[in-house]
């Protein structure tokens, strides 16, 4: 089969590689469609380390090509979704509600690419299969499964943990797919004032589309200013940093009640600096401000969750695919996610052009 891969720091490419076979807890799937996503761009540059020719990707859906002789529930040729984390949901990490951590390390479900071949290849292996592996609704269709896997996943957690009630307040910093993402879930959990901050004009509409109310331009004024304006000079309820920048990290804090939440889910791995907590915002360590850092939750039962939304209308992710590509412009397709070339916010990738 052919598989996208990390070559070495800086180098990807499609190399040839065997067909996996499942041990007796595993599954193989086919991948019909895929995604890339920003996380692969971070471990090509070097951000996180793994092996040398690994497979690169965690967003892919497809259909069943084998079955561990253990697994349960499933049938081959199935169409089917896995969450961009693989956990156990048998250790302790999992047992307590925190499966992106499994087996107690830090983002242990993420097993993809940095503890073994990610899904960016015409086949790919997926362990505990029976509790990660989730069949797609007859009526719903690839693309918007997709979704579901990471972006969807992430986002809503990102909202989730802001901790919402009916008619807050709520900061969201940066409308990448993650952040838009995150301002569908507020949406959904009943914000009652949706503040986004973007500077791109495409996102921006994208953000007012999927539910935000005002849009701060960062380049145009000092966003936690205009937000703290924006408040009668309360600060907002919650704060979501969605980027992944010291700055925007300091910034959730400033434009924060005292009380009120910040959600970190950007990725801050790639400036290597220790993040710091603005003092007199955080109220000298007092201000009862809680931080939570979270990430995509996986399983079955939650991709069940968010194919629901979509399935009853709620959700409609798809406006977020920018460009679309055949497995063979995967290069092309990563290069541009690199550059954020023609304003690219999710590429879509075919592996079967019957399930487009």
């Amino acid at each position: 089969m052919r598989a996208f891969v990390l070559r070495k720091v800086g180098e990807v490419g499609v190399i040839e590689k065997p067909v996996p076979e499942p041990g007796p807890n595993d599954a193989v799937v086919r991948t019909t469609a895929a995604m890339v996503c920003t996380t692969d761009v971070h471990t090509m540059r070097g951000a996180i380390p793994v092996a040398p020719d690994v497979t690169l990707g965690h967003e892919a859906v497809g259909v069943v090509h084998a079955l561990g002789s253990a697994v349960e529930g499933l049938a081959k040729g199935q169409r089917v979704a896995v969450a961009g984390v693989t956990p156990c949901f048998q250790c302790d990490a999992c047992q307590r509600g925190f499966s992106s951590q499994c087996q107690g390390r830090m983002l242990g479900g993420a097993r993809f690419t940095n503890r073994r071949d990610g899904s960016m290849a015409q086949y790919f292996l997926v362990n505990n299969a029976q509790a990660n592996l989730a069949p797609i609704p007859e009526g719903l269709c690839d693309h918007k499964a997709l979704y579901a896997t990471d972006m969807l996943s992430t986002g809503f957690v990102a909202a989730e943990h802001a901790e919402l009630a009916l008619g807050e307040t709520v900061a969201i910093f940066a409308q990448g797919a993650v952040g838009l993402s995150a301002t569908i879930g507020c949406r959904l959990r009943g914000a009652g004032l949706i503040i986004a901050v973007e500077s791109v004009p495409a996102r921006q509409d994208l953000a007012r589309r999927f539910g935000a109310d005002l849009v701060v331009d960062h380049t145009r004024c000092d966003p936690v200013a205009r937000i703290l304006e924006l408040t009668d000079g309360q600060g907002v309820d919650a704060a979501i940093e969605a980027l992944g920048t010291p700055q925007t990290w300091e910034a959730t804090f400033r434009v924060t009640k005292p009380g009120g939440r910040i959600s970190n889910v950007g990725y801050h791995g790639e400036v290597p600096e220790p993040l710091k907590i603005p003092l007199e915002p955080f109220g000298y360590g007092m201000s009862d401000k809680q931080v939570y850092g979270g990430f995509n939750r996986g399983g079955r039962g939650w991709l069940r969750r968010i194919f629901r939304l979509m399935e009853t209308g709620k959700v409609d992710p798809t406006p977020m695919t920018t460009h679309e590509f055949g497995f063979d412009e995967i290069e092309r397709a990563f290069r541009m996610m690199a550059s954020k070339e023609g304003g690219i916010i999710k590429p879509l990738i075919h592996f079967d052009a019957d399930s487009a």
